[in-house]
């Protein structure tokens, strides 16, 4: 065997040498062999940027620059940028430019190298420039730009409240209280930690949509090979998984059969050497490819064959809401609309791939993974393993994006097979093709709708039909099929409505969460569909928007009354911009032959949490007799600042500074169930478990004190002291009995809210708060090429009570941006996007001007009056941009994206329309 050459690299300064092959990829020898892993691996094929590195200053891809390369050169990981940056550090915290952290150390190493260059000070188009080759998938960009610019000295520096006083936390423009390891690099992803001695896993996945297969000889490609291979036959529990146990369809490792390209079959593990020199190919399976079953139309007609036995055809289930009498309303209507929307596969495009390690801790499972739903992942992983729930724990890395897919289980029951079986911590890491071909999308939908108004512009009826492509396993698809009834009038007063939503098996990938389960879908159809009655009616389509927008107490389409009802307030908060940007347009277009500028609108109402379901958490909050305040809150981060926003709600509940708290973060052995990360539910409901434990613990306090409400209370080296007025007590901690957990004072509060059943006709109470927003989207169109650009975007959203306002706009702002590329440019279309070179996001590049608006209509029942944003932040950019297209150039978009060509081809049938 050749001799394998000693390398020697400078790296942060320091000279080392390292025995590696000279093409082995940089990025491999920066983590692997000296345990760099600041610099970060999302694609290795140099499309998202988060590996970038500089070489003698200029930045590169590491994964794509072989080590040879390097040898000479001074290398600079994110671990090594010193005094110099640390003002681009702080203003990228400053900024809230870090979110997940899974992007930030390559945005900083560009950044870093842009504001080395020679000469004046950048602008905002060197800056975009400069990081244009780094995607990012949570914050659209703006607040990068702005910090990079802040910390090049060309704007001013952000203000943002580094302590706020005790019970000024709510509301304050707090840094991510998070956001420190994320800048310096030493965050823990999936792929970040693994045990010594580690075996390296693989999964062997199908190449087809449907097949049968069966294995060769494997005790001999073992010996053969020197890797351990499992099957499905090594499964010691239920071969069975699903986000609802109810609906649970999916094997870790198929039997037999596959129902999915990219489907798992078999795991091989070995050590890195050996897995590294395995061929896939090689591995000895036959394929016996079936016909396969790819759209809906297919899908549902009687020939069709079953996905699922079990189940009365290729439907997993139907969601239904009526109310009024719709056919009346349609026979008295002045103006009938009725169109159709397709949507396609979108991808969540996450720069982090899933990853994680299992050990063993006694006869304890442990498995630390990027993860969305701890305790969820728990359960289901003990049922594939046979364990009792006790006997696994679920550690959350640092979660590199997921947006709904990683509510699903991916590595965690592999690895914690191969630990099991072997008594060995296992890791895994998923390639980006692995990723995107084996996890979950957004439903593909065709959709159909008609909507009535009388002769004043007020809505009279609906009628909403959608089948929802859910793939070959359930995931969230009953979910999406449930809340797409209630949602798809939007948020407007309408008397007579009639929706119905199906979930239908195919061959396709697993659809599942995608930031608004379904939502976003049916309000691009119902957005534009609303455009064409107001356009009928004659009435300004904002105007059309208010008229019918839901008033404070009116009633949902669900019969709910509902309250602290903001849709209106954002409306009437686009209005002048809406006034000035038509007149701008109007200006634009009388100089203009080739280009054609337009503005659109479209509003957005979602319900925080799960639909008509009990959906608690949990929060609990303790003194050590030290003095020490911990709060333990399960709801994993995943870049939406749940670290940040729980902690603020508490800390004015108790009265305490947010400083003094130490964040006990998700770990199903050390937190309670703080319920999943999705549906815009953490701030509303974990806020409110985390608010009733702050108050109940203050309530302990003041008793003990015999001090009344107004009291302040404040921490002292073993003591809590409680000052009225001019008298003070001490309540000493150490004198206090500690309870189970080791506190000396805790609270423990649960919160669910409080909903009630849909019956047959989908009427009830599927949600106790729902968040409110508007989007006004301004672009321009190149009539010759139907291209689309998208200049302006203000973004006017309710929150009930902004808990912390510069999280919020990041939020946003990160919606925006994929809701352009749902509007724009993703379309995910299996075995050829399987890369982030094919399927294309938004880069820094892509994004407008983006003006938002943060508006308060408290509601009665979320904390402080808060309600949730994340999904809301998506749902109106898409037909607020398909809106607008069609004002700019007539051009009706009603199958997604809006490519070029279907522009081009809407704008030609405009023209043929008389």
């Amino acid at each position: 065997m050749k001799d394998i050459p000693t390398l020697t690299l400078t790296v942060n300064g320091a000279a080392t040498q390292i025995d590696t092959a000279p093409g082995r990829r940089l990025s491999e020898v920066l983590r692997d062999g000296l345990g760099l892993t600041g610099t970060k691996v999302g694609c290795d094929a140099g499309d998202c940027g988060a590996c970038t590195v500089l070489l003698d200053g200029a930045p590169v891809c590491a994964c794509l620059t072989p080590a040879i390369h390097a040898e000479g050169a001074e290398i600079t990981t994110v671990e090594g940028l010193g005094a110099p940056v640390e003002r681009l550090k702080s203003a990228f915290l400053r900024h809230g430019a870090a979110q997940c952290g899974i992007c930030t150390p390559g945005m900083l190493m560009a950044a870093a190298a842009l504001l080395a260059r020679p000469g004046p000070p950048p602008d905002r188009s060197d800056a975009e420039a400069a990081l244009g080759g780094v995607l990012c998938r949570c914050t659209g960009y703006a607040k990068i730009i702005d910090a990079v610019l802040d910390a090049a000295g060309v704007t001013p520096q952000a203000v943002t409240a580094a302590a706020p006083a005790s019970g000024a936390a709510v509301g304050a423009r707090l840094e991510r209280l998070d956001g420190a390891p994320k800048v310096a690099g030493t965050e823990i992803f999936g792929a970040d930690y693994a045990p010594a001695g580690a075996l390296w896993v693989r999964a062997i996945r199908s190449p087809h949509f449907a097949a049968s297969f069966t294995f060769g000889d494997l005790d001999a490609f073992a010996a053969q090979t020197g890797l351990r291979v499992f099957t499905a036959a090594d499964i010691p529990g239920q071969n069975v998984f699903g986000t609802i146990p109810a609906f649970a369809d999916q094997p870790a490792l198929a039997e037999g059969a596959v129902r999915m390209r990219g489907e798992a079959v078999a795991l091989v593990a070995g050590d890195k050497t050996t897995l590294e020199a395995f061929a896939p190919d090689s591995f000895p399976i036959t394929w016996s490819p079936q016909s396969e079953i790819l759209d809906c139309a297919t899908a549902r007609t009687p020939e069709a064959p079953r996905l699922h036995e079990a189940r009365e055809g290729n439907i997993l289930i139907s969601g239904l809401v009526h109310c009024g009498d719709p056919v009346a309303g349609f026979a008295s209507a002045a103006h009938v609309a009725e169109g159709a929307a397709e949507t396609p596969y979108v991808e969540h495009a996450y720069i982090e791939p899933e990853a994680g390690a299992a050990w063993l801790e006694g006869d304890t499972l442990v498995i630390q993974a990027c993860t969305q739903a701890p305790v969820m992942d728990r359960d289901d992983t003990a049922r594939v393993l046979g364990l009792p729930p006790e006997r696994v724990r679920i550690i959350p890395s640092a979660t590199g994006g997921g947006f709904g897919s990683k509510l699903d289980l991916s590595v965690q029951p592999l690895i914690g097979l191969v630990a099991l079986k072997t008594g060995l911590p296992a890791r895994m890491t998923y390639s980006r093709r692995e990723s995107m071909s084996s996890t979950t999308k957004r439903h593909p939908a065709r959709m159909r709708a008609r909507a009535a108004v009388d002769a004043d512009g007020r809505l009279t009826a609906m009628e909403f039909d959608g089948d929802f492509n859910t793939g070959a396993y359930a995931s969230w698809g009953p979910t999406v099929a449930v809340r797409v009834p209630v949602h798809a009038s939007g948020p407007y007063s309408i008397p007579n409505y009639h929706a119905e939503a199906r979930a239908v098996h195919t061959n396709g990938p697993v659809s599942g969460a995608f930031r608004g389960f379904g939502v976003p879908q049916a309000a691009i159809l119902q957005e534009t569909l609303f455009d064409d009655l107001a356009l009928k009616a004659g009435i300004d389509r904002l105007a059309f928007r208010r008229l019918n927008a839901l008033p404070e107490g009116g009633r949902s389409v669900c019969g709910q009354e509902l309250h602290g009802v903001g849709i209106g307030i954002c409306l009437d908060a686009l209005k002048p911009r809406w006034e000035a940007a038509a007149q701008e347009a109007t200006a634009f277009n009388a100089t203009q032959t080739g280009r054609k500028r337009g503005i659109g609108v479209a509003s957005c109402w979602y319900g925080c949490g799960n639909t008509a379901l009990p959906n608690p958490s949990t929060v609990r909050l303790g003194l050590t007799p030290e003095g020490r305040l911990r709060l333990h809150q399960g709801a994993t981060d995943i870049g939406q600042g749940s670290n940040t926003v729980i902690p603020q709600i508490c800390a004015d509940a108790l009265g305490l500074p947010v400083q003094a708290f130490e964040l006990i973060g998700p770990d199903t052995a050390l937190t309670p169930d703080c319920g999943k990360t999705s549906a815009s539910r953490q701030t509303v409901v974990t806020g409110n478990a985390a608010l009733r434990a702050g108050e109940t613990l203050r309530a302990r306090i003041l008793a003990l004190s015999n001090m009344g409400q107004g009291a302040q209370i404040a921490l002292a080296p073993g003591a809590v002291l409680v000052t009225e007025g001019e008298q003070q007590r001490r309540i000493d901690l150490a004198a206090l009995d500690v309870d189970a957990n080791g506190y000396a004072l805790a609270a423990e509060e649960t919160y669910d809210p409080p909903t009630k059943p849909l019956d047959e006709n989908g009427q009830g109470t599927p949600f106790a708060v729902y968040g409110y927003g508007a989007h006004l989207a301004e672009v321009e169109v190149d009539l010759a090429l139907g291209t689309v650009r998208v200049h302006r975007l203000t973004a006017a959203h309710d929150l009930g009570r902004v808990i912390n306002p510069l999280l919020a706009e990041g939020q946003i702002e990160g919606g925006v941006a994929q809701g352009l590329g749902l509007a724009l440019m993703e379309d995910y279309i299996p075995g050829r996007t399987e890369n982030l070179h094919d399927y294309l996001i938004p880069t820094a590049g892509d994004m407008p001007r983006i003006d938002t608006i943060l508006l308060e209509a408290t509601d009665p029942e979320g904390p402080f009056g808060a309600k949730g944003l994340g999904e809301h932040a998506l749902i109106p950019t898409a037909p607020a941009i398909l809106n607008a297209i069609r004002d700019a150039c007539g051009a009706k978009v009603t199958r997604l994206p809006a490519l070029p060509h279907r522009v081009l081809a809407a704008i030609r049938a405009a023209e043929q329309t008389p």
